[in-house]
């Protein structure tokens, strides 16, 4: 090397970017007080396209979140073996070098990455790490624990050059991406994978058996136990090729981000005043599991931050009960204590949310880098037979009301339980037209078929179904048919996608966000992406595998991406069009 400081100074100066490659964070190893990395990783991601960042080992949240937060895509490196008592396991003697530390910075790390839905690639023992940390088993010795003779998994030979074949599994996007049956790799290992965790699919395995390659069918998560950094650093296209999936995951994910930090994201329909008891602040989070039931809210100001979401309708979720003057006042009561819960948020946390009423609200909002609340009401049996009380509701703020919830009311017929006016009562057509005169969007969610028409044909502005599904996909009477979808957007309205897993998937138990993508992708072909929503229904039984809770709403903008819908289709389906039908519905007032 003959360089001088005035050259190295001129290469410097003169380099003009032309690209801007995403940000590979890479996870180090520890040595004698010193966080290092095998520069092997560097040069496979720099090879991929990436532009690799160094994560040096810590235990502080705070700098970890901060750094994680301007990632694309995060490569856990190999390393030591994973302390057993982290599964609850003993030791077994063939158990070799643990670094505790280690281990806990890379589960923190893991954890604050996968919050933020960052597309996540393990290798050895970060293949093992991925595993352990969404719940699956490990074998702390293959020799001493695998159910067969094996063959050798820890070779000496040096990193370039492959030391046992792996098979590839078919149907797996490891192999859609390899596009073969079998490659030869470089293996330096003595621990592995046992059982995968729950979602999790093999995508590779060794002649004897181990588990080679592990990925998640919905999240951009997967695990290679081989070491292809070497091989991927001498120009082994394969190699190299794995390290693109994780590159080509992080530029799509650098691209919804900007496009979430351009545009107002709001989803339509959540039940979260319903998911607390009394008082409330959704300036925290409330329990949280990162594996199975994962049962904890899942809309809050750290979730809809994470997820980059700026807004959430959330509903007063009213069950019907007794059509009395008791019932009435009761549910009446209800109402307007979960709305003045919601209202107190503005005074709970300043300086992260706001109540809005209106689409400059809600612009307000994002410009000062505040998430916003809009207030609805779900089930009209609140307001009984005094339609006043819509006055008061918009006086609170609530910008729609979902005229029923499971079985009829004074209002109209739902769409479960016995049919009792045809469609809206004599009551429900002056309750329409007095929300039509206050700028209350009318919501058909629950709603019967004749109930839908009847609303369209009453109300002399756009009516929405904030959170229904395509019946055409899914045969649920909670869903709306296609001429329906037609009728609402025929006068301007929107249908926005629900996320509850048995409006989306007949296996409501694996029901997933590749299937509610399906019905976007039906209701996008009948009507056009003018008329789509998204409404999750979270905290009121919605969650899919793949979306669980506010954070992981950005998959969505990552798999509409992938689908290849614009970046305009995209804003129109995240808020322009609600915004558009909520601008006519309060321009609509007299």
């Amino acid at each position: 090397m003959n360089s001088t400081i005035a050259s190295i100074f001129q290469q410097a100066d003169c380099f003009i970017p032309l690209a801007n490659p995403p940000r590979i964070g890479i996870s180090v190893n520890r040595k004698d007080g010193q966080s290092c990395v095998n520069e092997l990783y560097v040069r496979s991601v720099l090879a991929a396209g990436g532009a690799p960042i160094l994560i040096p080992a810590m235990l502080d949240p705070e700098a970890m979140h901060r750094i994680v937060a301007d990632l694309d895509g995060l490569l856990f490196s190999g390393g030591g073996d994973i302390n057993p008592i982290l599964l609850g396991e003993e030791p077994i003697p063939q158990l070799q070098d643990v670094d505790p530390f280690r281990d806990e910075y890379d589960l923190l790390l893991l954890r604050i990455a996968f919050i933020r839905q960052i597309p996540i690639m393990g290798v050895c023992r970060g293949h093992q790490l991925v595993n352990a940390a969404f719940g699956g088993t490990l074998l702390q010795d293959i020799y001493a624990q695998h159910s067969q003779p094996a063959i050798k998994h820890s070779q000496e030979m040096e990193r370039q050059y492959p030391s046992h074949s792996v098979g590839i599994v078919r149907g797996t996007r490891l192999h859609s991406v390899l596009k073969s049956d079998k490659i030869n790799v470089n293996s330096i290992h003595h621990q592995a994978v046992k059982a995968p965790a729950q979602g999790f699919v093999v995508s590779a395995t060794a002649p004897d058996g181990i588990i080679e390659a592990i990925e998640h069918p919905e999240y951009s998560v997967f695990g290679l136990q081989w070491h292809p950094e070497g091989m991927a650093a001498n120009g082994d296209e394969a190699s190299i090729e794995l390290f693109r999936m994780l590159v080509k995951d992080a530029q799509r994910f650098a691209e919804a981000k900007s496009l979430h930090r351009s545009m107002p994201t709001i989803d339509l329909h959540t039940d979260s005043p319903m998911a607390y008891d009394g008082d409330f602040n959704l300036g925290h989070r409330i329990g949280g599991r990162f594996v199975p039931p994962f049962t904890e809210s899942k809309v809050n100001l750290p979730l809809m931050e994470a997820g980059l979401i700026d807004a959430a309708f959330m509903a007063a979720y009213i069950p019907q009960a007794e059509r009395t003057a008791e019932g009435y006042d009761c549910a009446w009561t209800y109402a307007v204590n979960r709305l003045q819960c919601l209202l107190k948020q503005e005074a709970l946390n300043p300086d992260r949310v706001g109540i809005a009423r209106t689409p400059v609200d809600l612009l307000r909002l994002k410009r000062d880098g505040k998430r916003a609340i809009f207030l609805g009401l779900e089930n009209g049996y609140a307001i009984g037979k005094d339609i006043a009380r819509l006055d008061t509701l918009r006086r609170m703020g609530v910008s729609y009301i979902t005229l029923c919830h499971n079985g009829a009311n004074d209002i109209c017929d739902s769409a479960i339980g016995q049919e009792e006016w045809n469609g809206l009562s004599p009551f429900g057509c002056e309750v329409v037209k007095e929300m039509n005169r206050l700028g209350i969007i009318v919501d058909v969610s629950h709603a019967s078929e004749p109930t839908v028409y009847g609303a369209i044909e009453a109300s002399r502005a756009p009516i929405i179904a904030s959170h229904s599904s395509a019946r055409a996909l899914c045969k649920h009477p909670r869903n709306l048919g296609d001429d329906q979808i037609r009728a609402i957007a025929s006068q301007g309205g929107i249908i926005c996608i629900c996320l509850y897993s048995g409006f989306i998937s007949k296996d409501a138990e694996e029901a997933t966000l590749s299937e509610a993508i399906a019905h976007i992708n039906h209701i996008a072909a009948l009507v056009g992406t003018d008329h789509i929503g998204i409404g999750s229904d979270f905290d009121g039984g919605g969650q899919l595998i793949g979306c669980r809770a506010s954070n992981e709403l950005i998959n969505i903008t990552i798999r509409l991406l992938r689908e290849g819908y614009s970046h305009d289709d995209i804003r129109k389906i995240w808020s322009g069009n609600i915004l558009r039908v909520m601008e006519s519905v309060q321009a609509a007032t007299s």
